[in-house]
């Protein structure tokens, strides 16, 4: 079974959703008529308020749930439960789609930082040597030689988050999904995993990442999403028309409106919101 060859980038439709809902049990819903076409070489970011459905969206890509309505399709193949059974689609669908968790220690379970690297590409049967040599690469690229002998829960959110990036992008995947990439982290190494998934996408890959961070969404973005409070798509477009559409993301909480006196004259003032916290 051949899924998406990865070599016309930009012509292939990787993900497609058609009119999706989805609803947690005993919750309200999660997901309202969402479509969305993403085609292999895009960046794509979504953006929307605490519980606006962006990370159930991620999940669904990543065939970790699945639609209660409508259609999720991977390179034209509906995505279910029942396909995910066929062996050899579901390892071949996890070279091709890397997800990188809001809470990385979710992806961190090994004793020592190089066993969590390494795990992901010795289930899928790459051959050591091809291992090693990806290794030493991330290791070079992340500036992570240091942890490869410490226990994952020794390390500061930024050095988990390196690693588990390096944790997926050791097995190669075609397909970036990105669940708050840069929350809770310092500038630098902010910036480093922007040049890293920039540097990822110029080699070819798609990059999807969901966030609150309004401030690196032009950089990773082609085509941004605008979630609302319905679970349901409320804009989408190009980066700079969405962040500059101050009454689309005052609407949305993505900035909120501050206000103070002076000379006896009320200003107010937009500002960026930056509430990171986990998202549904």
């Amino acid at each position: 079974m051949v899924i998406c060859s990865g070599d016309d980038y930009m012509d292939n439709i990787v993900f497609e959703l058609n009119d999706v809902y989805f609803s947690y049990p005993g919750k309200f819903p999660a997901l309202c008529g969402i479509d969305i076409r993403i085609n292999q070489g895009q960046k794509i970011s979504i953006i929307g308020a605490n519980g606006s459905g962006k990370s159930t969206f991620l999940q669904m890509l990543d065939g970790l749930i699945f639609a209660d309505r409508g259609r999720v399709s991977f390179c034209g193949q509906q995505l279910n439960e029942k396909i995910f059974s066929d062996a050899k689609f579901s390892q071949e669908f996890r070279r091709k789609v890397g997800f990188i968790f809001q809470n990385s220690d979710v992806q961190l379970f090994c004793p020592t930082v190089k066993e969590d690297i390494v795990f992901g590409p010795l289930q899928l049967g790459l051959a050591k040597n091809e291992i090693q040599k990806r290794l030493e690469k991330l290791i070079t690229t992340l500036g992570i030689l240091d942890l490869l002998d410490r226990s994952p829960n020794q390390l500061s959110i930024g050095e988990k988050r390196k690693v588990a990036l390096a944790s997926t992008l050791i097995i190669g995947p075609n397909i970036l999904i990105l669940d708050e990439p840069t929350a809770g982290l310092d500038p630098s190494t902010t910036r480093h995993i922007i040049d890293l998934l920039i540097d990822e996408n110029i080699a070819g890959k798609t990059i999807i990442t969901a966030t609150h961070d309004l401030h690196i969404v032009e950089e990773i973005s082609d085509i941004v999403y605008v979630f609302g409070a319905d679970k349901k798509i409320v804009k989408f477009g190009q980066a700079d028309n969405i962040l500059n559409d101050t009454a689309l993301l005052t609407a949305n909480n993505l900035v909120h409106i501050h206000s103070h006196r002076h000379k006896d004259k009320e200003h107010l003032h937009p500002h960026v919101h930056l509430d990171h916290h986990a998202d549904t």
